[in-house]
Parts: structure tokens; C-alpha cells; sequence
């Protein structure tokens, strides 16, 4: 179920920001101001010191394309979106029906009042993608964690100081995609999930046969991850957890030869590593792409970019990834996720809702 806010306490992401895009992920530093990469010399010297390698020649053509394409989840397992409405969203996450703040739900709400008065968690406070608040429970007091299954993943739901509850449901469009892409390999595939938040990707991944490495900056998010892996019996799974910066962990594995057959990168818009990195993604991402195509394997079976929370256009993802990818062949499809409401049975539609940017390179 994105990635796009997260972390447990304060998070921090795996790039050189450490801290996640939605909580931004969780305990990311003040709202900084999106800059075009025309300003890039204008923070260099805020930046890691380990990004200061330049980006790749490529020659060849770019590419084919598919664009726009838009990736819909009706909702999955444990989840699904009620409905929207009045800059809010009720959602359904297992036993719990929960709102929380949601900028772009411009319309009113399509349930009556008392379908929305009838919930057990609200969040309340600053809304801001980088303030924290804190949850009400109308009914009675509920823990801080409750289970969650998806794809066939048992994981932990909990309630953070960021709004989010540990899992992103519209990146369940991209983790059926890999899971399907691993069972069907006929060789094991090696995945690398960068700011992988709370693991439920990497399970994903791991049930369905492959080789995963987990990256994130965040001490606790990769406990929770652990949590999860726990809580569903799948310790024996073949996955290494890495509790690093991302840019870092990458540039490393670069100069290893290290190869990945899928990449999983989930960047947030700003951050800070465990060590100060300054993670800026108009300013980083271009490196973290050119990083991500040197470590892909010749038998790679895609690489998969999401952005939240951006004032950019996913044209702008689409071409750098085109760019980044020249010369390899395949296609880049790039659009957007959205969820659908379902209702309260879970299998109406209705409005859709816009949730992130994407980009994916594919082979073929």
C-alpha cells in the first residue's frame, strides 16, 4: 500500500535527507522552498559532500514512451478509501475507519455527515506536510499499533505524530507490478527498495522469491520494518536491512559493481540524513537516478520513481528519466497514482483521488 509520508517518531528517509516525504515520513526538518535545478550552485555547499560526482555522457536514443499513464487502486487486502471530500479522506484500514487532512479533495463528500461522524480515529493539528498533530478517537482510547495485511503481508499499522499509519496504499499499483515481475523471472531477482520506510515493499518482495535490500535513513523506521517482518514469520526471508543514507549506500555500491535487478526509489522532497545530509530533490535526484542506472543489472526488469508532494509536473520525472535511461532501449511510462473511492462495501467507485507523481523504466 507509498511510501509517498512516513516514519515512525522522527523520521528520517533513507536519501542523503534522511527524513521521509510524507511524514514526511515523519520528522522532516522546516518546509523548505522547491528549487529548480537552474539553482543548484546556490545550495552546493549544503549538500553531501559524496554527491559531488558528475553525472554520466550518455549517447543513444531515449527511450520510447508512454505517457500519460494513470495507475488506479480500487484499495487492496486491509484497505480501502471510503470516501473524500472538504480537503479530507475516510479511509478503511482493517477494523479502524479513520480521516485524515487531504489537500486535494476539493469536492464535497458524497456519504452523509453521520457515515463521517461514525469513525474511530481522527487527526487533528497542523496539516502541513512537514507539521506534526495528533490523532483523536472519537469512540474509545485505541493502541498505538494495530495489524494489517496486504498482498499477502501481514504488517503494523500505527498511529504517528505525522498523520500517516505506515503504509502508502496506492504504491500497491507498483508492488503488484514487481511481485508479478519476481514470480515470473525464473531466476531469483535482486530488488533494492531506497527509502524503504516501514518494509512492507521489501516483504512484498522477498515472499514473492526475491533477493532484497532495504535502505533507510530512520533507526526507527527500520525497526518497524523488523516489526513487520516479525509479526508475519518471514525472518528467514533473504533481506538485508540497511540503515543508512541512501545517496551514500548507492555511490558505494556503485563503486562496488553492486547489481540490482529492480530499483525501488521513493525519494522525499527534503530531508537530512543521519549525519546532517541535505537531501533537496530538484537538486539530488538527477545524481540519484544516474547512480541508480550505473547499478542496474544488463537483465534489469525496471526501475521505479515516485515523488509526493512536489510542485512539478510528472513530464518533469518523465524526462529526466528518459534521459537518464538513453541508450538502454525499453520504455519510460510516467503519470500519476490515484485511489478510487470504494465506498463503504469497499467495492463502489467513485471520485479518484491523486495521491503521487511516477516515472518507471521498463525493458521492453
Amino acid at each position: 500500500m507509498k511510501q509517498r509520508e512516513r516514519r515512525p517518531g522522527q523520521k528520517k528517509t533513507s536519501g542523503p535527507a534522511g527524513e521521509s516525504r510524507r511524514d514526511n515520513r515523519a520528522g522532516r526538518a522546516p518546509k523548505p522552498v522547491a528549487r529548480p535545478a537552474a539553482t543548484r550552485d546556490t545550495v552546493r555547499d549544503t549538500a553531501p559532500a559524496a554527491v559531488s560526482r558528475p553525472l554520466m555522457t550518455r549517447s543513444g536514443d531515449r527511450p520510447a514512451e508512454r505517457v500519460p499513464v494513470i495507475l488506479e487502486s480500487l484499495g487492496a487486502g486491509d484497505f480501502h478509501l471510503i470516501d473524500s471530500g472538504d480537503g479530507q479522506k475516510l479511509e478503511q484500514y482493517g477494523p479502524y475507519r479513520i480521516i485524515r487532512p487531504e489537500a486535494q479533495a476539493l469536492w464535497r463528500p458524497s456519504l452523509a455527515p453521520q457515515i463521517w461522524e461514525k469513525v474511530d480515529a481522527v487527526f487533528t493539528g497542523d496539516t502541513d506536510e512537514e507539521g506534526t498533530g495528533r490523532w483523536r478517537f472519537p469512540r474509545e482510547a485505541l493502541g498505538e499499533t494495530w495489524p494489517l495485511n496486504l498482498l499477502g503481508v501481514d504488517f503494523l499499522g500505527r498511529f504517528t505524530s505525522f498523520r500517516h499509519v505506515g503504509v502508502f496504499p496506492e504504491q500497491i499499483v507498483h508492488w503488484s507490478w514487481m511481485k508479478e515481475a519476481v514470480e515470473k523471472a525464473g531466476r531469483p531477482l535482486k530488488v533494492l527498495n531506497l527509502f524503504g520506510y516501514t518494509g512492507v515493499a521489501s516483504l512484498v518482495a522477498a515472499a514473492a522469491g526475491a533477493e532484497v535490500t532495504h535502505v533507510d535513513a530512520s533507526k526507527k523506521a527500520i525497526g518497524w520494518a523488523r516489526e513487520n517482518q516479525a509479526l508475519g514469520r518471514m525472518e528467514k526471508l533473504p533481506i538485508r536491512w540497511i540503515c543508512e543514507d541512501a545517496m551514500k549506500f548507492i555511490l558505494r555500491e556503485e563503486r562496488r559493481g553492486s547489481q540490482y535487478d529492480i530499483i525501488l526509489t521513493d525519494p522525499p522532497k527534503f530531508g537530512r540524513g543521519p549525519n546532517g545530509e541535505v537531501w533537496h530533490l530538484f537538486e539530488h535526484l538527477p545524481l540519484m537516478l544516474d547512480v541508480c542506472r550505473e547499478i542496474l543489472s544488463p537483465r534489469a526488469v525496471g526501475l521505479v520513481l515516485t515523488a509526493y508532494s512536489i510542485r512539478a509536473s510528472f513530464y518533469s520525472i518523465h524526462e529526466l528519466m528518459r534521459e537518464t535511461m538513453r541508450g538502454a532501449g525499453g520504455a519510460v511510462e510516467s503519470g500519476e497514482l490515484v485511489i478510487r473511492e470504494a465506498g463503504l462495501d469497499g467495492k463502489t467507485p467513485g471520485r479518484a483521488l491523486s495521491t503521487s507523481l511516477f516515472s518507471r523504466w521498463v525493458p521492453q
